[in-house]
């Protein structure tokens, strides 16, 4: 990439053409540096790398004989939910996504393509292979497709960063009008990965691309940053752990394990709310805890847990007695 940045405010994006078939242990290095001077362009300090997840993982072997639901259980931390033969998962790599990211498609019939065992440490290997062979400071990223709540359709994201930073926090700033931003942080790096996608495309068989205009986003050398991990959410952080559907049924069998997608105990007067909504029990703060009057254990069991509290053991078991409650402590 040889020709100047643009101005200011303009983004430039090559994804060169002629990449061949993928296979293991092919060198990535080698076959981006060779499609760009194909192309006439070079790297320069500044840029950023973006590369298929689905390539690095073919040069890395995560090839696999079978269908989805063939590896599907391996790749699964836990469903989040499941419509008919769609599953949307939280997989190994804490990402959440349909059929834990699992891609059947642009791969020999009767296999599928898993995800890079460790996509921060593909970029990362990548990153510096460039710096060593090019001299040039780029950032890496590594992107995946995926679907977005409450919206249709799906958008390049990075699932593996090396060199770049991932998000933007503007906490503290204020705007041009004097208003101070409380939560604006733009994941800059699933930003730059979209930008890739719009020249990759899905069926032209280009998945590098290379995104000149945001070297204010690539880290000095010898500095990796955070990786694309810091934009995953941790368990519980999230408003949407579960499915509507999986909401109820994991807050019905109230099981330990599935706690945590609910988050962290809510505090006593939303607790109170949603009781005195539900069954129309009054309550009282008791310490830490309520005192409920007038309602069945059982409903109240599942408020409890899925508010992140449970019934105070010591209580006695008549189903309509009073009853206190505590936070659970995790």
């Amino acid at each position: 990439m040889t020709e100047p940045d643009g101005p200011g405010g303009a983004l430039t994006v090559l994804a060169p053409d002629g990449v061949p078939e993928v296979r293991k242990g092919d060198d990535l290095t080698a076959l981006l540096l060779t499609a760009l001077d194909r192309n006439g362009w070079t790297l320069a300090d500044g840029d950023v790398v973006a590369v298929t997840s689905k390539v690095v993982s073919k040069a890395e072997g995560q090839v696999r004989e079978g269908t989805r639901d063939d590896v599907l259980a391996d790749e699964t931390r836990r469903v989040v939910a499941r419509r008919g033969r769609t599953a949307i998962v939280r997989n190994r790599l804490g990402l959440t996504m349909a059929a834990a990211g699992i891609d059947a498609s642009n791969v020999d019939a009767g296999c599928v393509v898993l995800h890079p065992l460790d996509p921060d440490g593909s970029a990362r290997v990548l990153r510096a292979a460039l710096r060593e062979r090019t001299g040039a400071n780029v950032g890496v990223l590594v992107t995946d497709t995926a679907g977005r709540a409450w919206r249709d359709g799906q958008t390049d994201l990075a699932i593996g960063a090396a060199g770049v930073q991932v998000l933007q926090s503007f906490a503290g700033r204020e705007d041009s009008y004097g208003n101070s931003l409380v939560v604006t942080a733009p994941a800059v790096a699933d930003e730059l990965a979209g930008a890739a996608e719009l020249a990759q495309g899905k069926l032209a068989a280009r998945p590098f691309a290379v995104v000149r205009g945001r070297a204010d986003l690539v880290l000095p050398p010898g500095d990796d940053g955070a990786g694309a991990g810091l934009l995953i959410r941790g368990e519980g952080q999230d408003f949407f752990g579960y499915g509507a559907r999986e909401a109820v049924v994991r807050a019905l069998k109230a099981e330990p394990g599935d706690q945590a997608p609910f988050g962290a105990p809510a505090v006593a007067e939303e607790l109170a709310a949603a009781i005195a909504e539900v069954t129309g029990a009054t309550t009282e703060r008791v310490g830490d805890g309520l005192r409920v009057r007038g309602v069945d254990r059982r409903l109240l069991g599942v408020l409890t847990y899925a508010h992140g509290w449970q019934i105070d053991a010591a209580d006695p078991h008549d189903e309509r007695d009073t009853v206190t409650v505590r936070p659970q402590v995790f």
